[in-house]
């Protein structure tokens, strides 16, 4: 199933066999310290950077009814966000996986994140729309 934007994502985790609970990891791109002044012309022109996770969550699909509802808690929790990651995690005998079982699977998105390896996950903007990391 191809996803394009955050009510996509709510779409795709109401159709699931299973109930889901959604993960997020809120993040930010920062400059690392040692960078090399073409890496801060990248950056200060909107490209390259570390992402720097600065809050995570899980939610099940029922608890939202859309992307505004979710920035604006997320705005209320912490500092502004620049990307957020997304996961579902699948339950099992009717029953949505609980808050105690996604905290290892948010630690690990937390863990892959910090080490750059994006690719395999899903990323949306500010706006609720999906982008593609290269």
């Amino acid at each position: 199933m191809q996803l394009s934007s955050f009510a996509d994502l709510l779409n795709a985790a109401h159709a699931q066999d299973q109930p889901q609970r959604l993960l997020f990891v809120f993040v930010t791109a920062e400059l690392p310290s040692d960078a090399s002044p073409e890496q801060r012309a990248r950056f200060e022109a909107g490209q390259g950077g570390t992402l720097a996770p600065l809050m995570c969550a899980d939610k099940l699909p029922a608890e939202l009814s859309d992307f505004a509802s979710l920035q604006a808690e997320a705005a209320m929790m912490g500092p502004t966000w620049q990307l957020m990651f997304a996961a579902s995690l699948s339950g099992r005998a009717g029953q949505p996986p609980s808050a105690a079982e996604a905290e290892p699977h948010l630690n690990r998105m937390l863990d892959v994140i910090k080490q750059g390896r994006v690719q395999h996950l899903l990323a949306f903007n500010a706006g609720g729309e999906v982008v593609s990391l290269h």
